[in-house]
Order: structure tokens, then C-alpha cells, then sequence
């Protein structure tokens, strides 16, 4: 068998050339700068020409079904494996997407209730809340309700004709207001708060073959009365909000109330399925457990038939608490997890395979990680490595590039200054090497001396959500502070409950920024309608001619720059359109200039060139916050969707910057960046706390840790074993705080 995946050529995005070969067998870690070129090799090339290749073994009848990749720019491709990729999306899901749906150990937990459980319910989709046969009849396996908020709609104080009914559409004075005004059994100039019980079942409810005379545009009628609460729901709940309007979607949410289920209490199940037991515990009570308390419940079912089915599920969970996510239970909804909580839950997915020989590719799993759950992650890139896989990672974190067999460095720069090898070889080498990256990985965390004074505190006081145990801190204002703590102690909880408190803060989390084909970062920035208009003014013409997207678009690709060709079942095709050669505009906007440069001129610039280009303090405002970011290399017009994870995360928050006297907070902003690439964020950090902001970091690099004014570490573990403050202080008061895995971190690092 091949020993090497051989690349040849390669020359996707800012790829200049490359050939490599690359180990099988492995596990290589590919580093660099943010926007290097390290994804354009391993995803954009190696990864999608495996599941291109892979898919052309397919009868057509499948591959027309399948998702089609176009054929990678590179002279050549040898001796690849089919590669399972394992990127940074978040996991996401719906109300019906849960923890335990996801790693498909709910469904052995369902066959042990429907094999072993007394009474039976039936089989095991008897046991599923995404089944009509197992669901709760009242929340459809929701395990909640949304309900009218009377209290918000109904001011008690006030009198029907006084705007007692808050819900615009029921208010005094339309036509479905005068239901209840003009109703005889109602008095309108009474306080709603004054009724007696039969008033209020009447205004609620009504009464059959009650009538009531309302006026409208065509004329005088009596027509039955309707109740305020089956009104609210035949018009509101029980029809397809979607199929409203934004404005009225927007309204009715404003005066709904969600809670638990009153039938199945949450559990999301129908009775039948709730009353069957295993060793005297239904099924939801087995998936609000955490993962470690399920695991010896389900340790202790020794019956010859459910035995074995127990122990499927335990060894499972067992791997779920091997990588750190043991204080998770499975009824969890993916939506609520971490991004680190669901790239270690995609991964341990594959650790139960008996397959071989595969590739797998990792996009930073390291992302989202305390430095004491990094060590568990490298046990899992090792253990599948172990079986006989070849292992390709993305990361920055010098934890993962230690564990490397083989490294390859991208680089010298980002950008259109990258996309060449400039180092392979094993990690000792590499910190030999004099790359950026080699050079960054002997350096040690600087902890930060003179710490800046607080100016006040904000507070958030007796906070229980989630696991967190009636936390009462504060956070002070006019400095810069880093909430740390281990995976599932509260961090983000904690801080979501800040921002709850303290509604104009200025957030900025790990939500991915809305990207295509025609978004540019000169969209993004919100800075082309005043290009337009400079050069519309300039040169006389229609602001249209100058979007890409409207009037000046070329004709032939609509645009685009691009044409793609849709080959039915063959691989799809992308070429350069011929008439504008990729540069989108007409050529009759081509030739309008501003100051000797055209439209097309303008989207080539660099951030950088961009600055000294034009003179408008408002385009100026924008670009700056781009250089301060560290893209001053990305051009105006390159289209969003070739940008790396990293870059996309720095120009989200390049257009949340420079506010003054606001209070900010950043959710893990070290993600996608290299390490040199952190000491410029530190310094943007800097930048906005000393012109009067106060910042606010959720963050487990130690570097952005070390250069904290203040620290709030949570803890000390996960799930029920955290949720308390355990430290409050500075970063060289943190070193010697007992019982803080943060802080034995920080002493190697230091050190």
C-alpha cells in the first residue's frame, strides 16, 4: 500500500503550487497563519477530491442525490483514502435535536425500555418523541408550550375602553376590540382588575349564543362573541406564524410566554411511555441524568436479554465522559452546546467504527477547549490514529501540534503573502525552524503586572440558570476581563445572564456571519453605498452601474465573475467569464474612474491601499477597523466564502468596533487565530478599554488570560460539579488560587 497522499500542483484559493506529500497513517497537523492556505490544502483540495472520488463509485441514481463537488485545481491527486470530515459548523439542530438523538444513544436507551421495561409501552418507537406514537399529545414532543402571556396582554389597572387589552390587534377602537367593549355583559368602564370571577370567565371564554354589535367599514352587525383566549389562539397559535408577516410574527412573540409542558412536564413523552420503568426509573428520568450518573445506573442491569443492550449504551457514554463532556445528559438540546461541546461530540461519533484506512480532517477541534480538555481531544486524534487511520488536523494550539508526527507550516503570510510550504517536519523541528510559527511556540504567557483600576462594578446577582448555584459577582467597568473555566462550568451561561442584565452591551459571539458569492468585505463593512456614491458623483453616472449586483453587472454572469455549469450527474463545472474576465462590471463601467481608478480598481485594492485611496471619513472609519483586526491584506471585493474561519470571525468584529463608553463582550475571540495573531487582538483589546470601554472575554487562551485586568474563574469542574465562582482576582493573584484548573495551566505557562 501507498505510504503518502501525494499533491501535486495544487492551486486552490491562495495555493501557489503546492506539492506534498503527506504521510498515511499519521497524524499531521497543518499550521500557519489565519488565512495561510492550510484549508485550502487539506479541506478545499485533499478532502473534497476523497468524497468527489468517493461519490463517482456511486450508481447515477445516488449520485444525483448526493452533494456534487467540482474537481480541485491541482495538476494531480495520488493515493487518497475516503476521507470523514469533521469541520467547525456548529452543530446546531432543532427543539427535536438533542444530545442523545445525535450520538444515536437515545435509540438503544428506547430498545432497553421497550426490550426490558414493565409495563411495555410497545416498541421502541413507542419510547420517541420525534414519533406520533411516543410523543406527548399536548406539546407534540416539544416538551413545551407556548401559551398567551394574559399577563402582558391584560393591564389589570386599566378598563376595556382604557386599553385594559394590550395586543394592538384586540385594543379598544378596532373592530375585534369592540367585541369587548360593546359587549353588554361587560361593564368597559370597569378596571379588568376589578372583575368578578364570572366577568373574567366571560371576557376569557364567553358564553354560547352570547352576541355583540360591532361597527366596521361596511356597516353595523351583531355577531357572536368570542372569548379573548380562542380568538388569541385560533388567529395566533393555531395557524403557521411563518405564513405571517415579519412585522406580525415579530408582535405576537412579544406576547407569548414559553414554559414546560403541563401534561408531560417536559418529558416530552405520551403517559404510556413514562409509566414503563427499568430498575424503578422511567426513560426521561435516564436522559435528565448526567452521562456519568446513567452510565452506573445502566452498569447494574445484569438480565440476559437487556444486559447486553445496557452495556451498548454504556460503553457509548463511556466515551462521552473520555473526552470531558460527562456532565452533559442526553435529553440537551444541540442547540444549547458549545462550539467545543459539538465538535467533541461529532468526533466521538466516529470512535465506535471498526473502519480502517480512512482519512479523517479536523477544522481546529481545539476550538472551544479549556487547556485541560485539550489533553483528552489528543487522546481521541490518537486513538483513531491508532486504528489504523491517517489523521489530518487544522489547529493552532501548540498543545495538538506537540502530539504531530508530521507538521506542515503554511505561509510566509496570510492572504495573497501566503500559500506556500515553508516548513515539514516533526513539532521539535518546527520550534527550531524560524517560521512564525516555530517562533511562537517556545514563547511563554506574559502575566500582566500593572493591572488597571476598576471605575465601578456591574452586577449580576443570584443567578441560577442552568447549573449555575445562585452566583452573585461583579464584573468591573473600564477594564478588561477574561470569564475562564472549564468546559460545562457556566462561563457562557454567566455571561448571558450579564447581557440579559445590561441590554446595550455590544456582543460578539461565535455566530457564523452570513456569507455567499456576492458578499464581499466591503458589503460586509457597509461601506459600497458610499463608494457608489462617490463615484456616481464623481463621474455623473447612476449609483446602480456601480453594484455588481444590480445595473452594472456584466451581462454574461450575471455578476457573478464566475460561470457554473450544472452537468446533470457529472461533476459541476466553474469557468472565468470570458466577457469581463472575473471582474463582474460592464465594460462601460469598467471605463468610468475616480481619482485614475475604475469601480474594478477600487475592489482589488487591498484594505491597506483602500486607506490611502480615499479621503471620506466614513469609508475610512471602516477600513481602520479592518487594519485593526490585522486584515489590512484582504481585499475589498474577494467574495466572503473563500475567507478562513479565523479571518471571517476578525471582520465580524471589525464591524462592532469603536464605540466609546459602551461595554463589550466577546465570546472565545481566539478562535481561528494563530498565536502571533493573538497578540494583535490583545492589543485591540487594549485599544478599546483605554479610549473608556469595558470589555468583557469569554476565553480559555492563556495568553488572553495572562493579560486580563481582572479574572472570573468558574468551577471547578462541569456540569453539577461547577457553577460556583471559584476565583475572583488578578492574573498573579490567580496562580495561587487552590482547587483552579485554570491556574495550574497558567503556572506551567508562565513558568
Amino acid at each position: 500500500m501507498p505510504d503518502f497522499i501525494t499533491i501535486s500542483g495544487a492551486r486552490e484559493n491562495n495555493l501557489k503550487d503546492v506539492s506534498l506529500r503527506i504521510p498515511k497513517g499519521r497524524l499531521t497537523v497543518f499550521t500557519g497563519l489565519s488565512g495561510s492556505g492550510k484549508s485550502s490544502i487539506v479541506f478545499d483540495t485533499i478532502a473534497v477530491e476523497s468524497q468527489r472520488q468517493l461519490n463517482e463509485t456511486f450508481p447515477w441514481f445516488v449520485r444525483n442525490r448526493l452533494p456534487k463537488y467540482e474537481r480541485p485545481h491541482a495538476e494531480a491527486l495520488e493515493d487518497l483514502s475516503p476521507a470523514i470530515v469533521v469541520d467547525q459548523r456548529p452543530v446546531g439542530g432543532h427543539s427535536r435535536s438533542t444530545v442523545g438523538t445525535m450520538t444515536d444513544i437515545y435509540s438503544v436507551i428506547r430498545v432497553l425500555f421497550s426490550r426490558h421495561g414493565s409495563p411495555s409501552a410497545g416498541p421502541a418507537t413507542a419510547y420517541s418523541f420525534n414519533d406520533p406514537s411516543g410523543m406527548c399529545p399536548e406539546c407534540d414532543g416539544l416538551g413545551r408550550t407556548v401559551r398567551p402571556d394574559w399577563d402582558r396582554i391584560l393591564d389589570p389597572d386599566r378598563t376595556l375602553a382604557g386599553g385594559a387589552v394590550r395586543f394592538p390587534p384586540f385594543a379598544a377602537g378596532t373592530w375585534q376590540g369592540q367585541t369587548y367593549t360593546n359587549s353588554a355583559e361587560l361593564d368597559p368602564d370597569k378596571p379588568v382588575g376589578r372583575f368578578t370571577a364570572a366577568e373574567r370567565e366571560f371576557l376569557m371564554r364567553g358564553r354560547p349564543g352570547s352576541k355583540v354589535t360591532v361597527t366596521g367599514t361596511g356597516g353595523t352587525w351583531v355577531t357572536d362573541y368570542e372569548g379573548l383566549a380562542p380568538r388569541f389562539e385560533r388567529l395566533y397559535l393555531k395557524r403557521d406564524l411563518s405564513a405571517m408577516s415579519q412585522k406580525t410574527r415579530d408582535l405576537v412573540r412579544e406576547f407569548l410566554a414559553e414554559g414546560s409542558c403541563p401534561v408531560c412536564e417536559g418529558a416530552r413523552l405520551n403517559a404510556a411511555a413514562l409509566a414503563t420503568r427499568v430498575n424503578g426509573l422511567n426513560i426521561a428520568d435516564c436522559t435528565h441524568m448526567q452521562v456519568t450518573d446513567l452510565i452506573t445506573v445502566l452498569k447494574d442491569i445484569d438480565d440476559p436479554v437487556a444486559g447486553p443492550i445496557a452495556r451498548a449504551a454504556v460503553t457509548a457514554l463511556e466515551r462521552i465522559d473520555a473526552i470531558g463532556l460527562g456532565y452533559l445528559s442526553l435529553d440537551r438540546e444541540t442547540s444549547t452546546l458549545s462550539g467545543g461541546e459539538g465538535q467533541r461530540l461529532k468526533t466521538v461519533r466516529h470512535l465506535g467504527s471498526s473502519l480502517t484506512g480512512m482519512t479523517y480532517v479536523f477544522d481546529e477541534p481545539s476550538v472551544g477547549l479549556h487547556p485541560r480538555d485539550v489533553g483528552r481531544l489528543g487522546d481521541l486524534l490518537l486513538r483513531l490514529r491508532d486504528k489504523g487511520n491517517t489523521v489530518l488536523v487544522v489547529e493552532h494550539d501548540p498543545d495538538v501540534i506537540a502530539l504531530a508526527d508530521h507538521v506542515v507550516d503554511m505561509g510566509p503570510a496570510a492572504g495573497a503573502g501566503g500559500g506556500r510550504v515553508v516548513f515539514e517536519g516533526t513539532p521539535g523541528e518546527l520550534a527550531e525552524s524560524g517560521t512564525v510559527t516555530g517562533r511562537c511556540l517556545g514563547r511563554r504567557a506574559q502575566l500582566k503586572e500593572d493591572v488597571r483600576a476598576a471605575g465601578g462594578g456591574l452586577w449580576v446577582k443570584g443567578a441560577g440558570r442552568h447549573n449555575l448555584r445562585d452566583v452573585t459577582v461583579e464584573f468591573p467597568v473600564g477594564v478588561l476581563t477574561v470569564v475562564t473555566g472549564v468546559a460545562g462550568s457556566g462561563k457562557s451561561t454567566l455571561v448571558a445572564e450579564f447581557t440579559a442584565a445590561h441590554t446595550d452591551a455590544v456582543v460578539v459571539d461565535q455566530s457564523s456571519i452570513g456569507i455567499s458569492a456576492r458578499s464581499t468585505p466591503a458589503t460586509y463593512l457597509g461601506i459600497m453605498d458610499t463608494v457608489r456614491k462617490i463615484f456616481a458623483r464623481e463621474t455623473g453616472a447612476d449609483p446602480g452601474l456601480f453594484s455588481f449586483n444590480s445595473s452594472g453587472a456584466c451581462g454574461t454572469c450575471e455578476g457573478r465573475g464566475i460561470i457554473y455549469t450544472d452537468l446533470a450527474f457529472m461533476d459541476p463545472v466553474t469557468t472565468t467569464c470570458h466577457d469581463c474576465e472575473g471582474r463582474r462590471f460592464r465594460d462601460e463601467v469598467r471605463r468610468l474612474t475616480v481619482g485614475g481608478s475604475s469601480i474594478v480598481d477600487v475592489l482589488e485594492m487591498t484594505a491597506e491601499q483602500a486607506l490611502e485611496f480615499f479621503p471620506d471619513a466614513r469609508v475610512r472609519r471602516r477600513l481602520r477597523a479592518l487594519r485593526d483586526v490585522g486584515l489590512t491584506y484582504l481585499t475589498l471585493g474577494q467574495p466572503l466564502s473563500t475567507l478562513s474561519g479565523g479571518e471571517r470571525q476578525r471582520i465580524k468584529l471589525a464591524t462592532r468596533l469603536h464605540r466609546t463608553g459602551a461595554v463589550y463582550v466577546l465570546d472565545e475571540p481566539t478562535t481561528g487565530l494563530h498565536m502571533s495573531d493573538v497578540d494583535g487582538l490583545l492589543g485591540l483589546l487594549d485599544r478599546l478599554v483605554d479610549v473608556g470601554n469595558t470589555v468583557v472575554v469569554v476565553e480559555h487562551n492563556l495568553d488572553v488570560v495572562a493579560h486580563a485586568d481582572w479574572i472570573i474563574d468558574l468551577g471547578p469542574d462541569g456540569g453539577r460539579d461547577g457553577g460556583r465562582v471559584i476565583f475572583e482576582g488578578t492574573p498573579r493573584q490567580l496562580l495561587d488560587a487552590p482547587g483552579s484548573f485554570t491556574a495550574e495551566h497558567l503556572r506551567r505557562a508562565t513558568a
